[in-house]
């Protein structure tokens, strides 16, 4: 019973140890209060992992206010509803709240948004970027007002209640698999007054932090990428382990056959609806992934070695732009030369510089197409052959580990990675009567 127990917490355990770090941090500041009793608020949403990114359709944030509150203005922003704002009904269309629900969904806005409703940092349509892969992209913000309202019995003027600066609860970025901490108290955010030329230093009258970690079981209990294996020096090709990511149907799977095509249904549904279709709908194989990642041992030189790397799309409904690959090996500290991905190590603990980052040139090759001809990238890579460490036996050659988009990919049993052949058995009938002569002479010289 204890051995079932750990089990099932160590499949929804959050530490990533390639990136135990790594969080969605979301920071709400009280900038300013009106004389209203009505405060605007900053919120930022920051994406502090080192390679996991926030796919397309975005986040969807979410809280429960304590008391009353109502939004009155957003911008960067928007509340996916209005809800019932009928306690203001006498007041003009203008003095609406822009939300009047205990529990909104805040939506980021879309690229290209007029520039009256836009807000520092804002419009990438809930898309954020990993830190390494686009720094410029893994920060999402919007403003808003808002205000306590009770509405008077006669329904004929509107009143407020000090705020108190009381902080929401029960956050939610509406993304599966993050799971979002308590909001607790940091010191006030510093800013530069640009009127001041960046002398002068204000700060919030309040901010408080809340913390979001990514869960891959709790987002997918079916894992959504697998490897397969070859070497130069091996015939044999190690395919995906059979059943990576579902069964052909069982656990409600489903799969097309090579050269057919999506039923009509599915294809008249918005992009973002046929993305989420789960379990995805796949090209019909053995593994049953979405990805596929293929690593070749290619090449042996005197002093260097060459890996092709092929990542491979069989969902038939998404497309997977700014996609990331992590890779673990031990020989990536000798990477000397990468032909059409882009690279960066990630040394979490000190000196070991065992894991990698790869993702695709912009405008080139970043987007992995749905499945056909076109959905696939891939590159090769030169390493060094280091002394004393570097083999091509055992399985040395082959990663520890693949993730695909922050998610681990299902490795081959190490029994099942390609090996090098026995001598012996590659030797001609002749050569083996040499030897065995030769060996004989050996021994007769011994006495």
């Amino acid at each position: 019973m204890m051995i079932i127990f750990l089990s099932s917490i160590s499949l929804s355990y959050a530490y990533d140890p390639l990136d135990p770090y790594g969080t969605v941090t979301i920071t709400w500041d009280f900038l300013t209060q009106s004389d209203t009793d009505t405060y605007d608020i900053k919120v930022s949403i920051f994406n502090l992992q080192q390679y996991r990114h926030v796919e397309l359709p975005g986040w969807r944030l979410k809280w429960t206010w304590n008391k009353s509150e109502v939004i009155w203005d957003m911008r960067g922003a928007e509340a996916v509803e209005q809800g019932d704002c009928s306690a203001f009904k006498g007041s003009g269309a203008g003095d609406l709240p822009h939300c009047c629900l205990k529990r909104p969904v805040i939506t980021d806005l879309l690229p290209g948004t007029p520039y009256n409703m836009q807000y520092k940092n804002c419009c990438k349509g809930g898309v954020l970027s990993s830190m390494n892969q686009d720094p410029s992209k893994y920060l999402s913000s919007f403003g808003m007002s808002i205000g306590n309202f009770h509405a008077n019995p006669a329904g004929s003027n509107k009143s407020f209640d000090k705020l108190n600066l009381t902080m929401p609860t029960d956050f939610s970025l509406g993304i599966p698999g993050y799971t979002c901490g308590d909001a607790f108290r940091v010191p006030p955010t510093r800013y530069s007054d640009e009127k001041g030329q960046g002398r002068r230093w204000k700060q919030t009258l309040e901010t408080w932090n809340i913390t979001c970690t990514y869960s891959q079981f709790q987002a997918s209990r079916a894992p959504k990428c697998c490897v397969s294996l070859s070497a130069f020096y091996n015939t044999t090709i190690v395919g995906c382990p059979r059943c990576s990511c579902g069964c052909q149907r069982l656990g409600g799977a489903k799969c097309i056959e090579s050269g057919d095509k999506p039923p009509p249904s599915v294809l008249k549904l918005p992009t973002e609806q046929q993305a989420a279709i789960s379990p995805p709908l796949v090209t019909c194989s053995q593994h049953m992934c979405p990805i596929r990642v293929h690593w070749h041992v290619k090449q042996s030189y005197k002093e260097y070695w060459r890996v092709k790397i092929t990542i491979t799309n069989l969902n038939f409904l998404k497309n997977y732009s700014d996609w990331n690959l992590v890779v673990q090996h031990p020989n990536l500290k000798s990477v000397r030369q990468l032909f059409s991905f882009n690279y960066h190590p990630l040394t979490t603990y000190g000196n070991i510089n065992d894991t990698g980052m790869f993702w695709g040139i912009k405008f080139y090759n970043d987007m992995i197409l749905t499945s056909g001809n076109q959905g696939n990238a891939q590159s090769e890579m030169l390493l060094h052959k280091d002394e004393g460490i570097f083999t091509f036996r055992e399985g040395w050659a082959f990663p520890r580990r693949i993730s695909f988009n922050g998610d681990d990919c299902v490795m081959p049993p190490p029994d099942d990675y390609p090996t090098l052949p026995n001598i012996a058995a590659t030797l001609k009938p002749y050569m083996l009567l040499v030897s065995f002569m030769f060996l004989a002479v050996a021994s007769l010289a011994l006495f």
